[in-house]
């Protein structure tokens, strides 16, 4: 029965600790991945965004051709350092073979 304790100490040092550690790095890599519900709602995200994008572009051409003066605070429409994050994202996409319609 005196050796009670160190039996018990040696079966947490043996069997408890592996186990704990094994454990948080199996919660560590599930909690790193995407959901597929994540990633549909990134999809819907991005598309949302390209047709924002393509309206900004359409009202800022609209107003411009009412209004001579008016020049527009975002770069003018479909040019490449106004679409570059856009198409950054669409190079992104393409790379992991998701591309949009």
């Amino acid at each position: 029965m005196e050796d009670l304790p160190q039996i018990i100490a040696a079966f947490g040092f043996v069997i408890g600790l592996p186990w704990l550690i094994l454990h948080y790095i199996t919660k560590w890599k599930t909690a790193a991945t995407l959901t597929t519900g994540d990633e549909a709602l990134l999809e819907e995200l991005y598309r949302i965004a390209k047709r924002l994008d393509e309206r900004m572009d359409t009202v800022e051409r609209l107003v411009a051709a009412d209004n001579p003066e008016f020049h527009p605070p975002r770069i003018q429409a479909d040019r490449e350092t106004d679409n570059q994050q856009l198409d950054e994202l669409d190079r992104l996409r393409i790379r992991h073979g998701r591309k949009i319609k």
